[in-house]
């Protein structure tokens, strides 16, 4: 079998997969947050935090809590970090300095899931699980909240009320996220995977020395870090660890994990909203983006000229052998189009197009899927983009779901839009100004811009993944990736839960013959390109500097 067919052969079996459970998994987590009944492990955690479950909120009590939990997510960290030196199960590894353990609570708390250090050298068991798997639950908890939120705000009118946070992330920690990491975790760990909470041990004799690894609880870790689309490894490698990801089998797998909660909560959106058709719209869209950017690293990856390239059926460089170009160009895109971050190759050996894809992915802000609630919640707001752009084509007031969007609504969607791009552009302008962010770059000239560019790309829109070859373990790195994560994850949440507070206090607009049919092929076709051309007017001339000029010139 050819290494292309083979690609082929693994993306139409995903995708039957993600469409056999789309409708059941949707369907449920509609049910799980619109339910008026609490399980009794909920109750337990409301009266351990003090929480009324049934009180409604508007949208600036709902970004409190979020915002106030988020804090103490990273003040906790924070301390577990710095303290590990006098935990038990630390494995003998000392306290992390300041800089990598704000940077590290920074990235866990907000998604990203970004790592300047070596998961095996650095972290302790309590740690990894204490600390960091917890923030892998609570941390997509927290966004597929917000998207709910949004979504409600579509719903409902005459109200301000959104909902009850404490409610919503309790849900979906308990409801969703839970019972799908455990029976993902017993796959991967009957697949291969490991799961236990050994020590340090060689694994053999080497010349020049012996080789030593640790154990874990990464299965279970593994599990969460795919499904709540956050991406963290527990080895330097990542999901190119055979210890996190042994077989072709359960790369597989792990895609499926990283797509399907993102894919099935279009299901969800429509079913709360009252028109399924509305959720196939938004899928469409997501689906158009996610299959062209596949068959777009694909062809860039196997389309190679010379001896070399034509051996080895493609790129090989920086992908694992067991994997192969195909199931690599799938992992790299599904990755880089959630916020999920996690890599089975290295994206810096990818041909300098194939990176370029990669980072136009993040860039897009990861909507297609995009994250677990901030995919959804990213692309409704292109969608009022959208229908503002539409409105204006044809002289009328835009509307989306029943509801006008005028002023205050578009400036709420504007807001949103701008703050990851400045984020990311200021941010890489500042470290190829400076001399000393230069002296982590391995490499020069076009390839070396690219690495910090994917850097804040990565860390401003929560991706998490890293483009190799960029020492990101310094002050400068730390603080300002991590600055980066915390503003490009809680700003543009302000914005979305705003919006959806206007949104609920309106009273539904009835359809006229002049409406914009918002579930048909021409609204999805007119979301696509308002996503493309947003994106390739914002940063196209920072592409240029990088991943074109690199692919043009090999």
């Amino acid at each position: 079998m050819s290494p292309v067919l083979a690609g082929v052969l693994q993306l139409l079996a995903l995708v039957a997969a993600l469409a056999l459970a789309y409708i059941p998994l949707g369907d449920y987590m509609a049910r799980v947050y619109s339910s008026d009944k609490h399980w009794r492990v909920e109750k337990w955690i409301y009266k351990g935090i003090g929480a009324d479950p049934s009180t409604e909120m508007r949208w600036p009590a709902y970004l409190r809590g979020v915002l106030a939990f988020s804090v103490v997510g990273v003040l906790f960290l924070y301390v577990l970090q710095r303290v590990q030196g006098v935990l038990p199960g630390s494995l003998g590894f000392s306290a992390i300095d300041p800089d990598q353990a704000f940077n590290t609570a920074a990235s866990f708390v907000s998604n990203t899931n970004w790592q300047s250090y070596y998961g095996e050298q650095a972290m302790g068991h309590v740690v990894q699980t204490a600390g960091l798997a917890v923030q892998n639950f609570v941390s997509a908890a927290v966004g597929i909240a917000v998207a709910v939120a949004l979504v409600r705000g579509f719903a409902r009118s005459r109200t301000g009320e959104l909902g009850n946070f404490w409610s919503d992330l309790v849900r979906g920690t308990v409801r969703i996220l839970i019972p799908l990491s455990v029976v993902a975790a017993i796959v991967l760990v009957a697949c291969g995977a490991i799961q236990n909470f050994s020590g340090i041990h060689e694994v053999g004799q080497f010349t020049g020395g012996s080789q030593q690894w640790n154990g874990g609880a990464v299965a279970s870790q593994e599990a969460v870090k795919e499904l709540g689309t956050n991406g963290g490894g527990y080895f330097n490698a990542n999901s190119a660890h055979p210890f996190e990801n042994p077989t072709p089998f359960t790369n597989l797998f792990e895609i499926f994990l990283l797509l399907v909660i993102p894919v099935a909560m279009t299901r969800t959106f429509g079913r709360m909203v009252g028109s399924l058709k509305q959720g196939y719209a938004i899928l469409a869209t997501m689906a158009t983006i996610w299959v062209g950017f596949v068959a777009l690293m694909m062809w860039t990856e196997f389309a190679h000229h010379g001896p070399a390239f034509q051996i080895a059926g493609g790129a090989m460089e920086g992908k694992e052998q067991r994997f192969g170009v195909g199931a690599s160009s799938i992992f790299a895109v599904s990755t880089t189009l959630t916020s999920t971050g996690a890599v089975d190759s290295f994206h810096s050996s990818f041909t300098g197009l194939g990176g370029g894809i990669t980072i136009l992915g993040m860039q897009l802000g990861e909507i297609a899927p995009g994250g677990t609630g901030s995919g959804l919640y990213g692309i409704l707001i292109l969608a009022v983009i959208a229908v503002f752009i539409a409105g204006l084509m044809v002289g009328r007031t835009p509307e989306y779901l029943g509801k006008k969007i005028g002023t205050r609504e578009i400036k709420f969607a504007a807001c949103y839009i701008l703050v990851t791009p400045a984020l990311v552009l200021v941010f890489t302008a500042a470290a190829m100004a400076l001399p000393t962010p230069g002296h982590s770059m391995t490499n020069s000239g076009a390839h070396g811009f690219s690495e910090i560019l994917y850097a804040y790309s990565s860390g401003a829109n929560n991706n998490g993944s890293a483009f190799a070859g960029l020492n990101a373990d310094t002050q400068w790195f730390n603080s300002t990736i991590g600055l980066a994560m915390l503003l490009g994850r809680f700003l543009p949440m302000v914005f979305v839960l705003a919006l959806a507070g206007s949104l609920a206090e309106q009273r539904p607009v009835p359809e006229t013959a002049g409406t914009l049919r918002t579930h048909k092929p021409l609204f999805v076709g007119l979301l696509v390109g308002a996503i493309l051309i947003i994106t390739g007017l914002t940063y196209f001339p920072a592409l240029a500097l990088g991943p074109l000029a690199e692919g043009l010139a090999s």
